[in-house]
């Protein structure tokens, strides 16, 4: 495979357990480059990579944990160096369907100013309690963006224009952790990037089966809450810098 002298697969990693190595393998079969963003593991599971000595695999190592949100920026300002344009993200535990990176980046490559949305496609093990917990943040981003956003803001299979991506997350200290999906898929539409929404299968692996999640539903979904109530405030009142990116 060619390697794109444009877009390339970002995989930020923390702690995500024996399931990277497949996921990154799966990522490099269907695209190159692929850049893996390590964000603070203490698992050891990048440790199998073989950065180097694959062709069209990079792997960069932060030695403290900052969130999913800064692992991104991170990657992406690397990324914006080194001459690239759009950044695909995608999760490391191979809950994303890597068989439809290339599709995604046709996208964005005839849409080069759109943000590239997957719209996630659940199957049976999907936990009940999950889907429906996020028709809350679905309903919540719909308001914040006026319908013109990405239409499932926790599903964080994406292409990105690097530039705007870059400048909407820089312009806040927000987003920088399990916020990041949503968070950014506001200020995205607040800056005026349309959205292009593309079905994506989404599956859910048990832990037996290597699968890793670090969400904790107390703590995670207070912050989730937090974070509406101030984009609201934003939105309508004008407050913390307005609605600009």
């Amino acid at each position: 495979m060619t390697p794109s002298a444009t877009h390339l697969v970002l995989i930020p990693a923390y702690n995500p357990g024996p399931l990277l190595e497949s996921t990154v393998a799966a990522a490099l079969s269907n695209w190159s480059p692929v850049w893996v963003q390590v964000d603070g593991s203490t698992d050891a599971s990048h440790m199998g990579l073989t950065a180097g000595r694959t062709e069209g695999l990079e792997v960069d190592v932060d030695p403290r944990n900052c969130g999913k949100g800064a692992a991104v920026l991170k990657g992406a300002q690397r990324a914006l160096k080194s001459g690239f344009t759009h950044v695909l993200v995608m999760d490391a535990d191979g809950q994303h369907p890597a068989e439809r990176i290339g599709d995604f980046m046709e996208a964005s490559a005839r849409n080069p100013n759109a943000v590239i949305c997957g719209r996630p496609l659940f199957g049976s093990d999907a936990p009940l309690v999950r889907r429906l917990g996020r028709k809350l943040s679905v309903l919540m981003v719909s308001l914040e963006t006026r319908g013109k956003g990405a239409e499932d803001p926790l599903f964080g299979f994406r292409v990105y224009p690097l530039e705007v991506l870059i400048k909407v997350l820089s312009g806040t200290g927000r987003g920088r952790r399990y916020d990041f999906d949503p968070e950014v898929a506001v200020r995205l539409a607040w800056a005026g990037v349309p959205a292009l929404n593309q079905d994506a299968a989404c599956r859910y692996i048990k832990g037996e089966e290597g699968g890793v999640s670090h969400f904790r539903y107390v703590r995670d979904n207070l912050r989730m809450v937090a974070m509406h109530i101030r984009l609201i405030w934003i939105l309508f009142l004008g407050k913390s810098g307005g609605h600009s990116a």
